[in-house]
């Protein structure tokens, strides 16, 4: 495939490295897509709030579709831009429906601006590590609309953990999972990196034959069926392997901008 008309990526664990950064390879690369006349998107799980060093480190450009497709992001001028939120009468619902079947949840929430969660929710990666949302019980969690509900379980695997959620509330919400730990992410219905992506695509009159897509993880699953292209970093989940098109070399080799090199690279 020769200069596809959009490049889509993950973030974590696709094109960032491990500890959360943009190499310098990788963001030359990013700069080779755009100075080829390309739409370049960061298609991630992460919400608006951790996407600040992201945005300094490609110097802002681009969009991000974030929260799962639930939040598009304007990396230039870091604002929201875009949003397909689940009302709070779903929000009750599904946590009433989970607490019910799957016991020991613990449960948060992606608002578009901040975070809220129950007090035994286990806070990973940049959370635990910072002063950073509202500890509220469960009423006050699902009072308002949000881009993205987690569920945590202390033991399930995580695939296992999908499953069930799927069969118990996958008539009124769309789970996912993009880490190790038994964290379940839910969008709206319907709301996946594909349909944002999509449509993004759309609005500038690009087909998915046109484009180009990498990922790593369940959640990147959907984006990559839709792309016409699909690449699946070296670590990637056994899911995202069997799917996808080419794999490259792991994120902290810099897979992705590898491809870049020799699709945009003079």
């Amino acid at each position: 495939m020769q200069n596809p008309r959009l490049v889509a990526t993950d973030l974590d664990g696709t094109a960032l490295r491990s500890d959360g950064t943009v190499s310098p390879r990788t963001a030359a690369a990013f700069s080779l897509v755009e100075n080829a006349g390309a739409t370049l998107v960061f298609v991630t799980g992460r919400p608006p709030r951790w996407m600040h060093t992201v945005a300094g480190a490609v110097r802002h450009r681009g969009l991000a579709i974030c929260a799962n497709g639930a939040l598009v992001y304007d990396l230039h001028t870091e604002r929201i831009v875009e949003s397909h939120l689940i009302d709070p009468e779903v929000l009750e619902e599904v946590v009433r429906r989970l607490r019910e079947k799957v016991p020991d949840l613990a449960f948060s929430v992606e608002y578009e601006g901040g975070f809220a969660h129950e007090s035994d929710f286990r806070l990973g990666g940049w959370d635990s590590r910072a002063v950073a949302g509202l500890r509220v019980g469960t009423t006050t969690l699902t009072s308002r609309p949000c881009a993205k509900l987690l569920a945590l379980h202390p033991r399930m695997d995580p695939d296992i953990l999908q499953a069930a959620v799927r069969g118990l509330v996958g008539d009124l919400v769309t789970p996912t999972h993009s880490s190790g730990r038994a964290l379940i992410e839910m969008s709206a219905y319907g709301v996946t990196k594909a349909s944002a992506l999509a449509h993004l695509a759309t609005t500038r009159d690009i087909g998915p034959h046109e484009v180009i897509a990498f990922g790593d993880m369940p959640n990147d699953l959907p984006m990559l069926r839709w792309a016409g292209t699909s690449y699946a970093v070296a670590n990637a989940h056994p899911e995202v392997l069997a799917l996808v098109d080419h794999v490259t070399a792991t994120n902290n080799d810099d897979g992705v901008a590898e491809v870049l090199e020799k699709l945009y690279g003079a």
